[in-house]
């Protein structure tokens, strides 16, 4: 099939989880044998990046604007896709479901992944919050095809507007071999940061309040260890909320940044523990990288975690006092760190292979292709 992905940063990923999922599942199709194309925003490319050849990239203008970035380069990315030879196209974020009509009225059938609910992030208060909640309405209705990545997301759909789905999750595996030499005695170095391999906690998130880094950083002020909390993530929206978390961190804090590729994966093989505390969205992109590369987990206690992490991890609820308290036994106990990391792998292993996941979208649109 000639598949095309819009409605991304786009490949390589220097951003999130839909740039993650559309570098990782562009390169399983070229596996397969399709042809990929993948939409990018200019202001996320350069001419020397490094991805999958195999995969075509086309840039496409952005705005480089928090409100109307999306809508105008997925205006344009749809657009070009619809006077295309494209089979289908999988569109990503449901900010984009008015655009899936696009492709739909030249003949190409549209298949559309939502996320979760992203009316509820806290950057999108006020007219923002009421366009997105309408372009949820939208995406049950909009696309040829709906897809949820969490059976709760599934069932949110099915009950508010009676729109069927089908439920494929994200895919996560951690790179073979080494990403960063390790010295003799255990240190390694990313970004300039030197860690003791097995000997920090770690908390991968944009730094955004519905991630909640501030319940993290208070709780740890509560935990007695002399291991650093390293933080990785940014906000370049919000500069000043930034600030406000880096005041809430004692001298074992470490604020990296946002850090991808090798450097990322060497920072979640070899924590000693991790926490995640996202309570917005399905399935979340950290929270099974963490489980694919073997930590040990606390987990925010929503419904949409626990149906991704289940007895592979502790979960805790929206308290500082509770998850100082389940940190605190999890660091005194490196035997149920063992287990738990353990019980992760497993898990990732059994449900969150890229390459499965990309067979059941293969599935997905063959009978999408067949249909129309």
């Amino acid at each position: 099939m000639k598949i095309a992905i819009v409605g991304t940063r786009g490949i390589p990923n220097h951003y999130g989880g839909f740039e993650r999922f559309a570098e990782a599942i562009s390169s399983r199709f070229a596996d397969h044998g399709h042809q990929i194309t993948v939409y990018c925003r200019r202001a996320f490319t350069c001419p020397d990046d490094i991805y999958d050849r195999r995969v075509r990239r086309v840039i496409v203008p952005s705005l480089h604007q928090k409100h109307l970035d999306t809508w105008v380069s997925t205006c344009f990315a749809a657009t070009h896709a619809a006077f295309s030879d494209h089979d289908i196209v999988l569109m990503c974020n449901v900010a984009n479901s008015p655009f899936a009509y696009v492709p739909r009225l030249f003949g190409k059938p549209v298949v559309l992944n939502v996320d979760g609910l992203d009316r509820k992030r806290e950057k999108w208060r006020g007219l923002g919050a009421q366009v997105l909640h309408f372009c949820e309405w939208m995406s049950s209705f909009s696309s040829s095809q709906l897809v949820t990545d969490a059976r709760a997301i599934h069932d949110y759909y099915l009950g508010k507007y009676g729109s069927e789905s089908v439920v494929i999750g994200y895919g996560s595996e951690a790179p073979a071999g080494d990403p960063t030499p390790v010295t003799s005695t255990g240190e390694f170095a990313v970004n300039g940061f030197h860690l003791q391999s097995g000997g920090y906690v770690l908390y991968v998130s944009r730094l955004e309040p519905e991630n909640n880094p501030d319940l993290v950083l208070r709780a740890w002020r509560k935990v007695r260890s002399d291991w650093p909390l390293v933080i990785v993530g940014d906000n370049s929206y919000k500069p000043n909320y930034l600030q406000e978390l880096k005041s809430l961190g004692d001298e074992r804090v470490l604020f990296t940044g946002a850090i991808y590729g090798d450097g990322y994966w060497a920072l979640q093989k070899r924590a000693g523990a991790f926490v995640f505390a996202c309570e917005i969205g399905g399935v979340h992109p950290a929270l099974i990288e963490a489980m694919a590369a073997s930590n040990a987990i606390l987990y925010l206690d929503t419904p949409e975690n626990t149906e991704t992490a289940g007895n592979a991890g502790i979960k805790y609820a929206k308290s500082e006092q509770n998850l100082a308290q389940k940190l605190q036994a999890l660091l005194d106990d490196p035997a149920a760190r063992q287990e738990l990391a353990t019980r992760a792998k497993q898990r990732a292993d059994a449900l969150y292979r890229w390459e499965a996941i990309a067979e059941k979208y293969e599935k997905l649109f063959a009978g999408v292709v067949k249909g129309r």
